[in-house]
C-alpha cells in the first residue's frame, strides 16, 4: 500500500530548543480561543477571478434604481420591515394585544359615532397630535367628515402601536417602521381627496370645478420647471443680488470649491477681531444674508463687526473624486486669507450645520497643533455627536449608504433634488401633502417668501467628500469619539480651549437639539447654549422685532459640573425676543476692543478685491 502518511511541512525542532517570540505566537494563534477557523473556500487554478464589469452591473442598476426612490434604500426598508414582521409572528402577546386594542378602537368609533347622530357638536374620540394641523377647518366637523377623520386617526395611532414595543426589535428599526408607516398612511389621509376632504368638496362645488382646474394647471407648471431643471414659482422675485444677498462686499478670494466673501463696514470702527463664518457645503450662504430686514451678516456688520463669509462652489461630475480633506483645506486657505487681510488679529469662527462640524473639527486640529488664531468659536444648529441625529438616522445605515454611493458613483454628486426628497419625507403633512391640497386641490398658489425661495437653492456634494462624510462622522462619530483624523493625526474637541456660543432650535428635524447640547460632553470649555424656538433655519433667522420669538440662554463654566439636558432647561434664562443681541454683546466681550475698519481686501496678491458680493458662485445651479 502507497505510504499516507502527513510529512510535515517544517523542519522539526529539538525538544530542548527553546522557541523564539515568533514561533510561540504563532503557536497559540493554531491552538485555543484565538485559533483562526479553517479556510473554506477553494480556490481553483484555472478560475478566473471576479469581474469589475459585475460590479459595475449591480452599480448601474441601483444608481438608476435610486432616480425612482428619491435616493431611499428600498433594500433597507424591505429588511427592517421583514424584521419587524418576523419579531411580530413570534410574539403572540403583542398580537393578542393589538387585536384589544383594535377591538377597543372600533368601540369607542362606535360609541362616538352614536353620539354625533344625536348631538352634532359631541366631543371627538381623539384630537390629532400638536403639529397636526390637516383637520383643524370647521368643515370637518360635519357629518360625514366628522367620522371619516376620527377613524383616520385611530387607525393611525393602532399602526403606530402595532409598530412600537416588540422584543427583538431596535430603537432605530421601531422608529423605521413608524416612520415609513406613517408616509403610507400620509398618502391616502382623508385630506388629500376630494370627496372626503370638506374644504375642497365645498370649493368644488362653489367654483364650479374651477379650483381643479387651476390645480392641474399649477402642477403642468410645476412639472415642466422640474424637469426642466428650472427653480420654483416665485423664486425669481427672490434674485441674490438683487432682493436677497444685499449687504455690500467684495469677493478677496477665489479657489476651486469657495469665495470668500468680505463685507464692507457700516460703522466708523469696528471690533478688532473680525467673524469668519463657514456655512454648509449643502447650501448656498445667503441664508445668513436674506433680506436686509432679516439678514444675520447685515445686522453684524451695522454693530461694528467685520465680516467674512465662505461662498461654496456648486460641484459637478468633475470634482466627484474632492474629498473632506479639500474641504478642510480650503477652509484653512480661507482663513490664512482673514489673518492676511485683518493682521495681528485673532478671529470669531462661526459654523452652521455641517459647516458648523466642520468647523469643530479645524479647530480641534488648530488647537492640537498649537495654532491659537481662534478667539472665540459659535455654532448654530451644529452637531458634534452623532450618536443620536434625529430622525435623519432613518435615512443613514449601511444600506443606504452604500445606495447613496451606487447613485453618486454613477452621477459624480449628490443632487439637490434627491436631497430635497429625504428632507420632505421628514414633514411630509407639511411639506409635501399640504402644498399638494392647496395648490394642486384648491387651485391657490402658496405665496413664496425669501426663506423658502433659498431653500429651492441648495447644491450639489461631491461623491468622495459625501460618502466619508457619511461613513466616517454621520454612521463612524469618529468626530465624537476622537479617531477622526486630519493632518495624519487624530483630532479631539476636548482640546479647543476658546470659549463657545452654541444655538440650537426647539423644533429642528435636522440637528435635535438635544444631540447639539452633547457638545457639552465633548468640550472642556465654557459653553454659552441657546435654545431658541423654531426649525432649523427658521429659527436662526430670528432677527429683532419676529414677533413669536424667544428663547432660553445658560453659560456653563469650564469647571461646572454637567447638567442633563431637562436639568440645564430647567436652569436656563428665559428671554423673550431675538437671541441675536445676545451674540452681539457676547462677542462684544470677547474681543479686544475697536480699531478703524479694515481696507476690503488688500492692494495687491492673492487677496484684492474682484467682484461684488455676492460673488459668482452663488448663482451656480
Amino acid at each position: 500500500m502507497p505510504d499516507t502518511r502527513i510529512e510535515p511541512t517544517t523542519e522539526p525542532r529539538d525538544n530542548d530548543a527553546v522557541p523564539s517570540d515568533g514561533e510561540r505566537q504563532t503557536e497559540e494563534a493554531r491552538s485555543g480561543l484565538d485559533a483562526e477557523p479553517p479556510e473554506l473556500v477553494h480556490t481553483s487554478p484555472i478560475e478566473a477571478p471576479d469581474r469589475y464589469s459585475t460590479k459595475s452591473l449591480d452599480r448601474a442598476f441601483n444608481a438608476h434604481l435610486a432616480r425612482f426612490t428619491l435616493g431611499v434604500s428600498p433594500y433597507g426598508v424591505a429588511s427592517t420591515y421583514f424584521a419587524w414582521w418576523a419579531h411580530l409572528m413570534g410574539s403572540p402577546g403583542k398580537q393578542a394585544q393589538l387585536a384589544e386594542k383594535a377591538a377597543r378602537k372600533a368601540t369607542r368609533f362606535g360609541i362616538y359615532a352614536g353620539q354625533v347622530a344625536r348631538d352634532p357638536e359631541a366631543e371627538p374620540c381623539i384630537e390629532p397630535l400638536p403639529h397636526d394641523h390637516r383637520f383643524d377647518a370647521e368643515g370637518w366637523r360635519r357629518w360625514p367628515y366628522n367620522l371619516i377623520y376620527q377613524n383616520f386617526l385611530l387607525t393611525q395611532q393602532w399602526w403606530y402601536n402595532a409598530a412600537c414595543d416588540i422584543d427583538g426589535l431596535t430603537d432605530r428599526q421601531e422608529r423605521v417602521v413608524s416612520f415609513l408607516t406613517r408616509q403610507m398612511l400620509d398618502t391616502v389621509a382623508p385630506s388629500n381627496f376630494v370627496a372626503t376632504n370638506p374644504e375642497v368638496a365645498d370649493a368644488t362645488l362653489r367654483e364650479g370645478g374651477a379650483n381643479l382646474v387651476r390645480g392641474a394647471q399649477h402642477f403642468l407648471e410645476d412639472w415642466e420647471r422640474a424637469i426642466s431643471g428650472k427653480l420654483p414659482v416665485g423664486t425669481e422675485d427672490y434674485l441674490p443680488g438683487r432682493d436677497v444677498a444685499t449687504t455690500p462686499g467684495k469677493v478677496v478670494y477665489r479657489t476651486r470649491l469657495l469665495e470668500l466673501i468680505q463685507y464692507a463696514p457700516q460703522t466708523e470702527t469696528v471690533q478688532a477681531e473680525p467673524i469668519f463664518i463657514v456655512p454648509a457645503w449643502i447650501m448656498k450662504y445667503y441664508i445668513l444674508d436674506l433680506s436686509p430686514h432679516n439678514s444675520l451678516v447685515r445686522h453684524l456688520v451695522e454693530q461694528g463687526f467685520t465680516v467674512f463669509i465662505v461662498s461654496w462652489r456648486n460641484p459637478t461630475a468633475e470634482d466627484r473624486d474632492c474629498g473632506m480633506d479639500a474641504y478642510f483645506a480650503a477652509v484653512e486657505e480661507a482663513m490664512d486669507a482673514v489673518s492676511t487681510i485683518v493682521p495681528q488679529q485673532k478671529i470669531h469662527g462661526v459654523g452652521y450645520c455641517l459647516g458648523g462640524t466642520l468647523m469643530a473639527a479645524k479647530a480641534a486640529q488648530m488647537a492640537r497643533d498649537g495654532d491659537d488664531r481662534l478667539a472665540s468659536l459659535t455654532f448654530f444648529a451644529t452637531q458634534t455627536d452623532f450618536e443620536e441625529p434625529g430622525e435623519l438616522q432613518l435615512f443613514v445605515s449601511e444600506s443606504e449608504v452604500s445606495f447613496l454611493e451606487n447613485m453618486m458613483w454613477d452621477q459624480g454628486y449628490l443632487d439637490t433634488k434627491q436631497m430635497a426628497g429625504a428632507f420632505q419625507l421628514l414633514r411630509s403633512a407639511d411639506l409635501i401633502w399640504s402644498r399638494y391640497i392647496h395648490e394642486y386641490l384648491m387651485g391657490r398658489r402658496q405665496g413664496m417668501f425669501d426663506l423658502m425661495a433659498w431653500n429651492a437653492d441648495a447644491t450639489r456634494m461631491p461623491y468622495r467628500m459625501h460618502s466619508e462624510y457619511l461613513r466616517r462622522i454621520f454612521l463612524g462619530n469618529e468626530l465624537a469619539e476622537g479617531k477622526y483624523r486630519l493632518g495624519g493625526a487624530p483630532v479631539t474637541i476636548g482640546d479647543i480651549e476658546v470659549p463657545i456660543f452654541c444655538v440650537s432650535t426647539t423644533s429642528d428635524h435636522v440637528a435635535p437639539w438635544q444631540s447639539v447640547y452633547k457638545l457639552h460632553l465633548l468640550a472642556d470649555t465654557e459653553i454659552t447654549f441657546v435654545l431658541t424656538n423654531g426649525g432649523h433655519n427658521a429659527g436662526i433667522v430670528s432677527e429683532p422685532g419676529h414677533e413669536g420669538r424667544e428663547y432660553r440662554i445658560r453659560t456653563t463654566g469650564e469647571d461646572e459640573s454637567y447638567l442633563s439636558p431637562d436639568g440645564w432647561q430647567a436652569a436656563a434664562e428665559q428671554r423673550d425676543g431675538s437671541w441675536w443681541p445676545a451674540l452681539v454683546d457676547w462677542l462684544r466681550a470677547r474681543s479686544s476692543g475697536e480699531t478703524a475698519p479694515p481696507a476690503l481686501g488688500t492692494q495687491a496678491g492673492a487677496y484684492r478685491p474682484m467682484e461684488d458680493a455676492p460673488g459668482t458662485y452663488v448663482f451656480q445651479r
